[in-house]
């Protein structure tokens, strides 16, 4: 099965240049990301990156703490464009189930990408709440795992075994931190990683031999130490 990239941004330079680009199929964004790329309005910002992607997959997510003002959202973002899915957290900030926003949304046929996800217990009452009609994404942190010190590879495989027989539900490698990333979601069946311009670069350039980064590692510390100026 082939694991589709996504980029993870909110700039909309970024969006513009890969939205044309075959290698991207898809864009993921938060409100960290809309307000780091200078959004002063969630909703014109969002529509002025729809103008450049219409396409593609993209999610947009809402950003309040219990379920009815999520649906509420919700169901103000789905109508920006038919290739938007929205995003819920699987919890609010206090730990609670989104569950009523999930089962409400999905049996509206609101394309939902559950966020914030890190277990495979969350991932199954997630599929629980789903219309399996409906296409939905379920997004699992992956690098923040492994920033505390867990190995994420065994909990996707998990959720990926639990998403098999829906057709409609999509498994999303999340919070990547390095290209190598993409090797372990291919080899685990995941259906997307999202990942940042910056790795995205790199996974580009896959493929050079050890020689050439042996030789390319020691032109740089070679390089370095003439302007260095170091001597002994």
């Amino acid at each position: 099965m082939k694991t589709k990239i996504f980029c993870d941004t909110a700039d909309y330079v970024i969006i513009k240049k890969f939205a044309k680009n075959s290698f991207v199929q898809g864009f993921t964004t938060n409100p960290t990301l809309m307000y780091l790329a200078g959004a002063k309005s969630y909703k014109n910002y969002a529509k002025k990156i729809l103008k450049v992607c219409s396409n593609k997959p993209i999610s947009f997510e809402v950003f309040a703490d219990d379920p009815d003002k999520m649906i509420k959202q919700a169901l103000k973002i789905k109508e920006w464009g038919k290739n938007v899915y929205v995003k819920v957290p699987v919890t609010n900030s206090k730990g609670k189930f989104s569950g009523k926003a999930i089962r409400y949304l999905s049996h509206r046929n609101v394309k939902l990408n559950i966020t914030a996800v890190y277990t495979a217990q969350q991932t199954k009452k997630i599929i629980k709440n789903l219309n399996k009609n409906t296409k939905s994404i379920i997004s699992i942190f992956a690098g923040r795992m492994a920033d505390v010190g867990k190995d994420p590879v065994p909990i996707f495989k998990e959720c990926v075994k639990l998403s098999k027989k829906y057709n409609n539900v999509q498994i999303l490698w999340a919070s990547t931190r390095e290209p190598y990333n993409f090797i372990q979601a291919k080899q685990i069946g995941c259906n997307i990683i999202t990942m940042p311009e910056k790795v995205i670069e790199k996974v580009l350039k896959f493929g050079k031999s050890f020689q050439s980064l042996t030789i390319d590692t020691v032109k740089k510390f070679l390089l370095d130490s003439k302007e260095s100026h170091f001597k002994l």
